[in-house]
């Protein structure tokens, strides 16, 4: 059996993901108080570490009750994505919490695990060493330097793990394609200490019904037979739930008689853009939009498809597909975050399957064009072609079966 250690292990999506597909977790840590004790209320029994900072490689096997010759498996982790998300200052490695990705990095190749997975927002594609102001750019400023074109974080990190020895494989992933009731996109990173590249994670479901997959579970079929009863859910207020109570499922704010548009956005109204998150009531027939941190923020509304609420803990855990048992510690608003926060198991589970599938030889089911997510490019090769360049790179790597090519900066 395959045996991993898991870091910011949060409310633990990830990791029961990967025990779905058969693979043992040895460890977490977390430093969340709160996620901290929904680890040991479910988990007891697991050796529980808080700052990874604050340990050694050789403490962590010994915690890890690993043999002083024992072979370690795989190490997974997400470190904290803020630093490289659109929704933030995207301050990347000057950024404490991007400095604790590298310094993640710089304990998972000490510890030298034959395998590691790092997965994190969509933003770490873009992201870059040096942040440039928007008023510092156009065309009278100075041109950017390497470390402020988008994607240097990223190929500073590809650049890290490879002079390890490592492979490395990337790619932008929907975890609906894996079986999620959820359209959620992460970045998914997967490292091979033997330098082979390790395939991509294969599609179970598609939206379509692409290559006779079956098609993207939907929201009534996550919340089927949850009980009725016991929902604990934040409220929206008052002003709001006059305007709810006039849409249906799958409508929003734009569904309102236009006389209540301006009145039921305020000063959102004249902003830029689709505005999707406002009022939005869920469709029971689509997977849920991605679950954030609060389902009642007025730009991200979580609402019931018929309830004149929020969803609730309960539907969360759904929609993350944690057990209905799974006990999620802490405060109302703590449990919406951890839960938000955390990986879908599915996509867990497609990790640790592609994982044992590299390792039983087993032929990659490869499906072309397969829209892993709503982008393109950002899949190893053609992100790397599109970001750094594809005239030297493209001599050396014609197809997606060839390993990235490093020699820059």
């Amino acid at each position: 059996m395959i045996q991993a250690l898991s870091f910011f292990s949060g409310c633990m999506g990830l990791d029961l993901g990967l025990e779905k597909a058969g693979i043992e977790v040895l460890l977490a840590s977390e430093i969340d108080p709160a996620a901290r004790q929904t680890i040991q209320l479910n988990r007891p029994y697991l050796p529980l570490l808080g700052d990874v900072r604050d340990y050694t490689a050789p403490e962590i096997r010994s915690l890890a009750k690993l043999r002083a010759n024992q072979d370690l498996d795989l190490v997974v982790g997400g470190p904290p994505c803020q630093a490289f998300s659109s929704a933030g200052k995207r301050q990347s490695f000057n950024d404490d919490r991007g400095n604790v990705f590298l310094l993640f990095i710089d304990l998972v190749i000490e510890l030298n695990p034959r395998f590691f997975v790092l997965e994190n927002v969509r933003g770490l594609l873009s992201a870059t060493l040096q942040h440039r102001p928007m008023h510092l750019r156009g065309k009278h400023a100075p041109p950017l330097n390497p470390e402020e074109k988008r994607g240097s974080a990223l190929v500073h990190i590809i650049q890290k793990i490879k002079s390890a020895g490592y492979s490395v494989s990337f790619n932008l992933y929907n975890a609906a394609n894996f079986g999620s009731p959820q359209q959620r996109e992460r970045v998914v990173i997967a490292c091979s200490r033997d330098g082979q590249k390790l395939p991509y994670l294969t599609p179970t479901h598609s939206e379509t019904g692409l290559y006779n997959l079956p098609r993207w579970r939907t929201l009534q079929d996550a919340l089927a037979g949850l009980p009725a009863e016991g929902h604990e859910f934040v409220k929206f207020p008052e002003k709001r739930l006059k305007y709810y109570r006039l849409l249906k499922a799958g409508q929003y704010w734009r569904d309102l008689p236009p006389e209540l548009h301006a009145e039921a956005l305020g000063g959102s109204y004249q902003a830029v853009g689709g505005k999707t998150g406002f009022y939005r009531r869920l469709a029971w027939d689509k997977p849920s939009p991605t679950i954030v941190t609060h389902p009642a923020m007025p730009a991200t509304d979580l609402a019931h498809p018929e309830e004149d609420r929020p969803l609730s803990i309960q539907e969360y855990k759904r929609l993350q597909e944690l057990p209905d048992d799974w006990v999620i510690a802490g405060k109302l608003l703590d449990r919406y975050r951890q839960i938000g926060n955390a990986v879908p198991c599915s996509l867990g589970k497609a990790i640790g399957q592609m994982l044992l599938d590299y390792l039983n030889g087993q032929t990659e089911t490869k499906y072309p064009d397969f829209p892993y997510s709503r982008y393109s490019k950002t899949d190893d090769v053609s992100w790397w072609a599109d970001v750094v360049g594809n005239s030297e790179e493209s001599e050396h790597h014609p197809d997606q079966s060839q390993q990235l090519c490093l020699d820059i900066f």
